[in-house]
């Protein structure tokens, strides 16, 4: 069995839950607010407070009041976002991936910074906090850049499986909130031999998500190539990325090639998709157009 976590829909309440490490990761919020008041969910900022590190520092007193100014700091910017989104603060004693993979269970949406790695020439560690919430969380991981991403198409792998399914129900979601345009791409390698149903197959999974996001117009294409690197290309011009965090990857761990691929290389920023299974993400403007009606 894999060792990704399965559940069920997150709680109407649950929040996107930020992890706020320094001044850096302060660009994220702005991102991460604005998916909470898009899927009409609260904001939770969390600054892990590592007691070790502030025995070092020159005043531990010193330390907490830099955490309580950063959560400050980050309450003022959500607030220029959404001014009525829900944003609570809170600063916990421990390690801050151990922290979040353990909130991540009881939460719509993770939101980190991605510490520069899609900018960064040199090999990035495994033991990097992205890296290891994107393959640990128990929830979608919103990873995001330092650069702001262009106002393009909201963009989605598929390969087929039930976790694209789920990762396509939620890309959905976050088009039909930003009014934006999906592109669905399934990448093909090129030594694979053409199969007649796969136009059909694309296609009848883009309409079981359809249907419930009449507003969302999606455009679907099958590109011959390696998976990763025709992702990477094709994010240039998105406005975020969505992909399972394993597609039709049985055999590998937390996280499969075309999702690891894509978190160090994307220079969008990247949501994997995880914890959940057939789960539609829906946008507010969605749900306010169908409470209106036609």
């Amino acid at each position: 069995m894999p060792a990704e976590v399965i559940r069920m829909a997150a709680p109407t309440d649950a929040a996107v839950l930020v992890g706020l490490g320094t001044e850096r990761n302060l660009s994220l919020v702005r991102l991460a607010a604005q998916e909470a008041a898009t899927h009409g969910r609260p904001l939770c900022l969390l600054h892990a407070f590592d007691w070790a590190g502030a025995l070092e520092a020159p005043s531990v007193a010193g330390s907490r009041e830099h955490a309580e100014e950063l959560i400050a700091r980050a309450t003022e910017i959500a607030n220029e976002v959404e001014p009525s989104l829900p944003v609570s603060g809170e600063i916990v004693e421990g390690a801050l991936v151990a922290t979040l993979v353990r909130r991540s269970e009881s939460a719509f949406l993770l939101a980190v910074g991605d510490g520069g790695m899609a900018r960064s020439d040199e090999c990035v560690s495994v033991d990097a906090p992205a890296v290891q919430l994107a393959a640990r969380a128990g929830c979608p991981v919103l990873v995001a850049r330092r650069e702001p991403p262009p106002q393009g198409p909201v963009l989605v792998g598929v390969d087929g499986s039930d976790s694209s399914q789920a990762a396509l129900e939620w890309a959905f979601g976050c088009a039909a909130g930003r009014a934006a345009r999906l592109l669905v791409v399934r990448v093909v390698e090129p030594e694979a031999e053409a199969d007649a149903e796969d136009p059909e197959r694309l296609a009848g999974m883009v309409a079981r998500s359809a249907h419930r996001f009449p507003s969302v117009a999606a455009e679907c294409h099958t590109i011959r190539g390696d998976p990763g690197a025709v992702l990477v290309e094709q994010s240039r011009s998105a406005q975020v990325v969505l992909v399972a965090a394993r597609g039709d990857e049985p055999w590998r761990g937390m996280l499969g090639a075309v999702s690891q691929t894509l978190l160090y290389h994307s220079p969008a920023p990247l949501i994997v998709v995880r914890g959940l299974t057939g789960i539609a993400a829906e946008g507010r403007n969605a749900r306010r157009q169908r409470d209106q009606g036609p």
